[in-house]
């Protein structure tokens, strides 16, 4: 599990599977994205694209192989875009940001929260 520790400069890679990729928001942190196939490369445009939190390695093509002819100095030059300068403390920001709103959504009257509870009462009314 993530934690975010104000001493390091924390980053996740990520493969961007939807339980890592809620892991790094709830996590706060930016992350590398690595998809490699099935929704990945969706859940990898979220991060990258929509939500600018995160930074792709350049995995285009959807395989059972991990680097798919992803070379180490576009790994290197990656992860230093997602650890240093200006782009890498927006995006550090951002993460902080969806982190508080993750966290509200589970929080009583939070979005999730809410939506959990309906779940069970729907689920509840099929008992008889």
């Amino acid at each position: 599990m993530l934690t975010s520790n104000p001493k390091y400069q924390e980053i996740f890679v990520t493969h961007c599977g939807w339980n890592s990729t809620l892991e790094g928001v709830s996590a706060g942190v930016p992350m590398v994205t690595w998809p490699v196939f099935a929704e990945q490369f969706y859940n990898e445009k979220l991060m990258t694209e929509i939500l600018r939190i995160g930074v792709s390695v350049g995995n285009k093509k959807w395989s059972m192989k991990m680097n798919n002819g992803v070379r180490r100095e576009e790994i290197g030059k990656t992860v230093r875009q997602v650890m240093v300068g200006e782009e890498a403390e927006e995006m550090r920001n951002k993460a902080r940001g969806f982190k508080e709103m993750a966290k509200k959504a589970i929080e009583e009257g939070g979005s999730s929260y809410a939506d959990l509870n309906g779940l069970i009462r729907e689920l509840s009314s099929y008992r008889t």
